[in-house]
């Protein structure tokens, strides 16, 4: 599997899970179809990583686990865990900063992420 494909996963998750939790797309992410208007703040990726711990081929049933943690006020970061067949064979790091998005200057996370990363900080968010 190239590794980027990866990365994708690692975004696709993390988005799925403010879903499960309740977070709408349109309120974190701009461009969204049917959005009347853009959120206040953007959340940018700073860092991201990956490791392959074992192969992953097209067509591997994956079971992707989340860790979010709060890293200060404007900042968070998702840890995922692939899994094929019980063991871990992958595992990606991404890592925002909340900026206002007229002025690109830091701020607190939105209200949406605040909710999620408590409500997901209760236990691992297996989302897919």
């Amino acid at each position: 599997m190239h590794f980027h494909q990866l990365l994708r996963w690692c975004h696709e998750s993390w988005e799925e899970s403010l879903q499960t939790f309740g977070v709408q797309p349109t309120d974190v992410f701009p461009g969204c179809r049917g959005q009347h208007s853009f959120p206040d703040v953007a959340l940018p990726v700073v860092h991201c990583s990956t490791d392959f711990l074992g192969p992953v081929h097209a067509g591997d049933g994956l079971v992707v686990t989340l860790e979010p943690r709060r890293l200060d006020p404007g900042s968070f970061e998702v840890s995922s865990n692939f899994l094929h067949a019980g063991s871990s064979v992958a595992r990606g790091l991404l890592r925002h900063v909340a900026i206002k998005a007229t002025t690109r200057r830091r701020c607190n996370l939105p209200e949406g992420v605040d909710r999620w990363l408590e409500a997901s900080g209760l236990g691992r968010i297996n989302p897919l």
